[in-house]
Parts: structure tokens; sequence; C-alpha cells
């Protein structure tokens, strides 16, 4: 078999962003919008505490573990504050010189040691007795030069930087209370959106499944069940993740690029428009990315779609298949395919294998020339150590958002694709009622030269114009194809004819509402459907209502009694998944409990008999005679032994209605009818010979 475009339907794409399904998304959202905004708050207190760590660690450098003054020369003081140190030099705290002023003093080599002051009042300042050549009197204390420092034994050392320790500890204590925060935060942000995303996807859910029960069957028929399910779960969850993970972290990306670059910038500009130098290169990747990626994604999304097609065909007929021996060329073809995605799936992963990498290359040669030009600063002493080092861990937290991308971007064009089916199977209209509704339905049903077709004018019934009196028994037969359930479906409001009326006690069934309609009638299908679950819900529908009596009463009218007798639990024994405990015949017999406790005004048969043995059948016929009486009747009869009590047969041929009257009249006449009788009893006495 062939399978062409009709697997690959539902995963055509739209843009990868989309700002109209945005604002129609924007809905699901809005209830919750206050948890967003407080996620929102927390990804900026996040941010924040992200940028702050680095500029921790370089005021930890600069202002501890680096002497903090530097000796400039000039002829008066260049800032306030400056301290003299002898005459035509002065000492600065490094951190306050402007960057222009810097820059001079480098320029004319005017830019000296680096210095640790010690006040009288501290208590390394008795060392200055005993290293007098080490310690510079100064105003108020001593300056010690960073050589100088180096010559001091360790405990000495200690107990002059015993201030510079104590700040030490406290800069750290910092550090881990903004770790501590961060992760409270994080803890917010994360239960906050979760708690937003679920709630939305069991709003979508209920939506999108209440929406499902309310569509026509005209368009339900031609969905796969899987696509379907699909809308409900798969896709419902790459919204979810749109919303979590998506925006929240965009919007977070977007604050620590812009805070970093602020920060940057403030710290060294030069050392910032290094790092600005590749944003060319960045946006030419990230164009490259964003259309290749989009190729690739598409191409495999469809080979999945493909895959995914031909593994339910296959389990869903794989009797067939072992039956016919058709095992070697299923499995040929499902090679085919699974080779087909394999290889889109590799295309994909190559332009993500390329991405990634090169942001990291980029990354890192960015960080090696701030080390180059960044270290050659430090040197001259137009940077600090600290600097340089926060500017390193800035530098990966520019980077990393951009290491993200094709994450983000995965995420945004899964959820756009899905945000385009949801929509667009929302926006199928619901199946169409009317508003009035009959006080007493009496059952007079009459069809007015009624046309349909399933497929543009592919017709299936041709003119048909028949009326059923309140209470009448009648019989639909014909051949296979000749329309006879299309006529059920059309009465139970499922399609809409093309041309004619359908009247019921003489109201158009379109003006008439369905939900009421349909109370008062009841279907014995041919294939019976049955709901995971026991018995006694399968018989009354999960109506409370319905007392068990009732159920346990019209059980014993269908000959369902026996059955129960053989099951240990009786009617509280689980079915399982559609009715897998039970045979098809003992299926049936539920179909026709379930129309006793209906009590309908109108009854539909299709088949109603035609899995039950002998023995059963007997029983059965004799319940529906019974539950017949007083009630328009409308058999589906393919076993024409069936319809003998019926008050009217009518004969179905190619779509028109070609005989009409009681069995006899129709076998006198020697037609459609008595040729499909005599060929079925004929065919009935050669078997049993």
């Amino acid at each position: 078999m062939r399978h062409g475009r009709s697997y690959l339907e539902e995963e055509q794409l739209g843009k990868a962003f989309d700002a109209r399904l945005l604002r129609r998304l924007s809905r699901y959202l809005r209830p919750y919008i206050w948890l967003f905004v407080l996620a929102f708050l927390l990804s900026g207190g996040i941010t924040v505490i992200e940028i702050a760590l680095p500029y921790i660690t370089k005021t930890a450098i600069d202002s501890v573990l680096t002497p903090p003054w530097v000796e400039i020369t000039a002829e008066k003081p260049p800032i306030p504050g400056a301290i003299p140190l002898q005459e035509g030099h002065y000492l600065v705290r490094y951190s306050l010189l402007p960057r222009t002023l810097r820059e001079t003093l480098e320029l004319k080599g005017e830019l000296g040691e680096q210095y640790l002051l010690v006040r009288e009042s501290d208590p390394g300042s008795a060392l200055a007795a005993k290293y007098p050549q080490l310690f510079r009197p100064i105003p108020g204390g001593y300056a010690v030069s960073a050589r100088s420092l180096r010559e001091l034994p360790r405990e000495e050392l200690v107990l002059l930087r015993g201030k510079s320790v104590r700040t030490l500890v406290i800069l750290a204590l910092v550090f881990l209370g903004f770790l501590l925060v961060r992760f409270f935060l994080s803890y917010g942000q994360v239960y906050t959106l979760q708690y937003a995303g679920q709630r939305i996807m069991a709003d979508m859910r209920r939506e999108i499944f209440f929406h499902i029960l309310r569509l026509p069957m005209s368009f339900l028929d031609k969905q796969p069940v899987g696509r379907l399910v699909t809308r409900a779960t798969n896709d419902v969850a790459a919204i979810n993740e749109m919303f979590t993970q998506g925006l929240v972290n965009l919007v977070q990306d977007i604050f620590m690029m812009v805070g970093v670059m602020v920060i940057m910038f403030r710290l060294e500009a030069r050392l910032a428009l290094l790092v600005l130098a590749f944003g060319p290169v960045l946006f030419g990747l990230a164009a490259w990315f964003r259309a290749k990626a989009r190729s690739a994604y598409r191409e495999a999304r469809r080979r999945l779609a493909r895959l995914n097609a031909y593994l339910q065909e296959a389990l869903s007929g794989i009797q067939i298949i072992q039956l016919f021996l058709q095992e070697i060329r299923s499995f040929r073809r499902f090679a085919e395919i699974n080779r087909d995605y394999y290889r889109a799936q590799m295309r994909s992963l190559l332009v993500y294998s390329i991405f990634g990498p090169a942001i990291s290359a980029m990354q890192h040669i960015a960080i090696a020339l701030l080390i180059w030009y960044g270290g050659r600063g430090v040197l001259s002493g137009t940077l600090t150590l600290g600097a340089l080092v926060a500017f390193t861990s800035y530098v990966r937290m520019f980077f990393q958002p951009l290491s993200d991308l094709s994450e983000r971007y995965n995420i945004f064009q899964a959820a756009m694709a899905a945000a385009e089916r949801i929509l667009g199977l929302l926006d199928r209209p619901r199946e169409e009622t009317g508003t009035k509704v009959l006080a007493a339905l009496r059952g007079e049903i009459e069809f007015r030269d009624v046309w349909f077709a399933y497929n543009d004018e592919e017709w299936v019934l041709k003119g048909i114009s028949f009326r059923v009196r309140p209470g009448e028994r009648i019989a639909i037969v014909g051949p296979t194809g000749s329309g006879k359930t299309t006529i059920v479906n059309l009465l139970l409001g499922l399609y809409r004819p093309q041309r004619g009326k359908i009247l019921v006690d003489g109201v158009e069934l379109g003006e008439l509402d369905l939900e009421a309609f349909r109370k008062r009638v009841a279907i014995v299908p041919q294939d019976v459907f049955l709901f995971a679950g026991d018995i006694l819900e399968n018989i009354r529908l999960w109506d409370e209502r319905v007392p068990p009596e009732r159920v346990e009463l019209a059980a014993r009218r269908v000959g369902l009694d026996e059955l129960l007798s053989r099951l240990p639990q009786g009617f509280s024994t689980d079915v399982r998944e559609r009715g897998a405990r039970l045979s098809l015949g003992e299926r049936q017999l539920i179909s026709l409990a379930r129309a006793v406790v209906a009590d309908p005004r109108i009854l539909i048969l299709d088949e109603a008999t035609s899995s039950i043995d002998s023995h059963t059948e007997a029983l059965v016929q004799r319940s529906l005679h019974e539950l017949m009486q007083g009630r328009t009747t409308i058999a589906i009869a393919h076993r024409l032994s069936t319809i003998r009590d019926m008050d009217r047969v009518l004969v179905l041929h190619e779509g028109e209605l070609v005989e009409e009257g009681t069995v006899e009249e129709l076998l006198s006449r020697k037609g459609l009818f008595r040729a499909l009788w005599e060929l079925q009893f004929k065919g009935a006495s050669s078997a049993a010979d």
C-alpha cells in the first residue's frame, strides 16, 4: 500500500513564532495572569542575583585580596579623598578613579604600585616599629606596598590584614545568602509556572474534549482517533511547555543579556565592545540556524507522522497480516519508512550539532581575547584583576542564552504547530441543533424527497420518501451499500441531507433540540461498543437516576440473567476495554438491555440479533416483541427471518426506495424482496443439507 499526503496533513507547520496564534492562546493564560506576573518578578530577582554573584567575586578580589590603593604621580590631588604619600605622589582608591583618568595616567606612566593602608588604631599598626623599612607614614597611619607585604611572615601578615579577612568572611556569607535566596526564588518560580501550566492544560483538555463531543459526525468520521487524542495530549503539552519554559525563560534570557551588557560597560567599555564585536557573527549564525532548523524539523515531523500512521495501521491489522503471510512485506515497508525518518533526524541533528559547538567556540574565543586584552590592562594597571575575573563570568552568562537558542526554538516551533492544530479543531463548527422541544413525542417520522451524499454528489440516498405512523414497526432491507444505515444516521441527526426534509411529529428535524430528541430514542447497533467498567454502568451508562432494580429487570427481559449467573461478580463484573471479556452475542445482549432501560419512544434496531445464537435469539425476539409494543420501531435487517412480524417493509436498492409493503405483499410481487428472500432461504437450506 502506498501512503500519500494524508499522513502528512497534520504536520504542516506555520510560522515558528506567530503573534496571531499567541493572541488567541492568551485567553487560556488570562485567568492565571497574576501567577505569570509573579513568575516574571521571580525571574527578575533570579537574574539580579545571577549578575550580582560575579560582582561579589570582583569586590572580594579588588577590595580585599588585592591592595585597593594605588600610587599616583601628580602635582595636585587628582581626585577628592587622595592621601599625600610624599611630594608629588598621592594614594587614591583605584576603584574611584574615572576610566579616562586611568587611561591618561597609564599613558604618562604615572600609575605606581598598589598599597594597603593601616590606621594607627588597627592592631597591625604595631608592626610599623618592627619593620620601619616596609611601612611608609601617612596622615593617620601607614601605607604598605604590595611588594612589601610579600616580605612579611605569614602570622604577621594575617594580623596586619585581619580587617580584610573579616570583610572576606562577610562577602562569603553574602555570596551564600544570595545563593540561598536564589534557591527559594527558583523554587517559587518553578512551582508557580508548573501550577499555572497544569491549570492551563486542564482547561485546554476540558475544552477540547467538550468540543469534540459536540462536533458533527460528518467531521469525526474522517478523523483518525489517534489524531484527536494527540490534540488533547501531546499538543496541549507542547503549548504548556511554551508557557512554562519558553516565554518566561526567553524573557529571563533577555533580562540577563541586557543586564550583563550594562554591567560590562560599567566595568570596562573596551572589553564590552570586544564582546559585542561577535554580534554580527552571532546574528548570522542564528539566521542560518533558524532557516536550516525549520526545514529539518518540518521534514523530521513529516517522516514521524508517516511512521506513526503506518505503525498504527499495521498493529491494528496485524491479524490480517499474519493470516495472509504479509509479515515480510509489512516489515520491508516499515523499514523503508523508518529509514526515511532516521535520515531526516540525522539532517536535523547535523544542524544542531553545528550550531551548539559554534556558539561554544565563539564563547571560548571571546574569553581568550578577554584574557589577552584584559590581562594587558591588569599588568598595565588600567584594569583590576577582579574586573577581569568578573568579565569571564559575564561572558559565559552572555553566551548561555544563545547556546539555549536551539532548545527555545524547538519549543516555540512545536508549540506554534500544536496551537495551529488545536485552534483549527476548536474552530470547527459544532453540531447544528435547533431549540424546539416536543412536549410529548408521538413517534411519527417522515422522509420527504431526501437526497444525501457523504462526499460531494456521490449520492447514497436518492429521493427517499416514506412515512412511519406513531407506534408503527417497519423494517428496512436491501443489499449491502443500499443506504439502510444512512437512513438511521440521518434520523438521529448525525448527518444533514443535502436535499429534502426529515420530519418528526410534523416538525423538521433541524428545528428540534437534538439532545432532548435523542433522549427519547434508543438504538441497538450491530457493532456494540462497551466502555471500560462493569456491566451495571454499561447498561445504565452512568445515569445515577436509573436504580439497579430497573437494570436487573431489563437484564431479565433480554435474557441477560443467564450470562450474569455464570459471572462470579454479576453486574459488578469488569468487561475490560471495549468489552474484551465478553463475546459478541453477550455484548449485544447488554446493548438490548440499554434500550429497555432507556424506555424510548422511537426504537432503532440495526440487525440486533446478528451475533446471538439460536436459543438466545428466540428469547431476545420475544423481548423485542414486547419492547416494540406501542413504540415506533425501525429495524435494519439482513436476516429476513427476523422481520416477519413487522407492519411494513421498505426495500432499498442503490439508494432508492424500490418496494414497500408487508412481507406477504412483497413476496407476492416477485420483485427484489422476493429475490433476496429466496436467495437467503435457499442458501440456508443448502447449508443445512
